[in-house]
C-alpha cells in the first residue's frame, strides 16, 4: 500500500480534529503557523493539507479572513442514486419538493459560455430562474438555459413550478450530466433567497445535460447551500 503524504497525514488529522468536535463547525481553522507548530511540519505542508481539505468541501477560505470549517450535519448527498432531478431527490430523502420561479423568458442575447456549452450560435433558449425548497427549507437557487425545442410549445410559467426533467422527457429521453462544482460566498442577493448569513459558503454547480445521442440540452448554474448539500462521486481509474 503507498504511504500517504505527509500532507495528506495532517489533513486527516484537521479532520479527525473537526469530527471529534476539536475544531467546531463554521469556527476559523488556527492559522497555518500554528498547525504547523501544533503538527511539527511545515507551514507548505499545511497549505496542502488545507487545499485537500477544501477541494474535499470541508473547509473554505474567505478572503481577508482565513479559513473556515463548513457545517457537515443535516446534509443530503447528491449522486448516490445516479442521475436524479431536484423532485426526483427530494422524494429519495422523503421530503417533498417546490418551486417558486423568479424568471421565466425567451433569449436569444446569449453569454459566450452557454453558448459554448449548449453548442448553439444564433437560436432562442429558455432561461428560466428558479428557488428551489425540500420542504419548507430553501436549498438552491438555478439559472437553466434550454433549447426550446426540448420542452411542450404550450409551456407556461406554472409548469416550471415543477420538474423540468419530467417536462424534457416528454420531448427526448435524458441520458447522463457533465458537472463542475466550486466553492463561493454568499452574496447579498444570494443571502436573501437561500437564508444564510452574507459570506457563507455556497456550492456552485455547473452542469451541462446531454441526450443520449450527445446533444446538450440544458445548461444549469446553481448555487446551494454548503450546510445542506454535499456531492458524491465514484471515481474509476483510467
Amino acid at each position: 500500500m503507498k504511504k500517504p503524504n505527509i500532507f495528506e497525514t495532517v489533513a486527516s488529522k484537521i479532520k479527525n480534529n473537526i469530527d471529534d468536535g476539536t475544531y467546531s463547525q463554521k469556527q476559523k481553522l488556527p492559522s497555518e503557523y500554528d498547525l504547523a507548530k501544533e503538527f511539527d511540519v511545515s507551514r507548505l505542508t499545511v497549505r496542502k493539507a488545507i487545499d485537500l481539505l477544501i477541494s474535499q468541501n470541508l473547509l473554505v477560505k474567505q478572503r481577508g479572513k482565513g479559513t473556515y470549517i463548513m457545517k457537515q450535519s443535516d446534509k443530503f448527498q447528491s449522486g448516490q442514486n445516479g442521475l436524479l432531478s431536484f423532485t426526483e431527490s427530494a422524494k429519495a430523502f422523503g421530503k417533498t419538493s417546490k418551486s417558486i420561479v423568479i424568471n421565466f423568458e425567451i433569449v436569444t442575447n446569449l453569454p459566450d459560455e452557454v453558448k459554448k456549452k449548449l453548442q448553439v450560435e444564433n437560436e432562442s433558449i429558455y432561461r428560466i430562474k428558479r428557488l428551489r425548497y425540500f420542504d419548507e427549507d430553501p436549498m438552491t437557487i438555478e439559472e437553466i438555459y434550454i433549447r426550446t425545442s426540448f420542452l411542450p410549445k404550450d409551456i407556461t410559467e406554472k409548469d416550471i413550478e415543477h420538474s423540468i426533467f419530467s417536462l424534457i422527457s416528454e420531448q427526448i429521453d435524458i441520458s447522463y450530466s457533465h458537472q463542475e462544482i466550486e466553492a463561493v460566498l454568499v452574496t447579498k442577493e444570494l443571502s436573501e433567497y437561500l437564508d444564510v448569513p452574507l459570506g457563507d459558503p455556497l456550492l456552485l454547480v455547473h452542469t451541462v445535460t446531454y441526450a443520449a445521442s450527445g446533444i446538450p440540452i440544458l445548461y444549469d448554474n446553481s448555487y446551494y447551500r454548503a450546510d445542506k448539500y454535499t456531492f458524491k462521486n465514484i471515481l474509476h481509474r483510467p
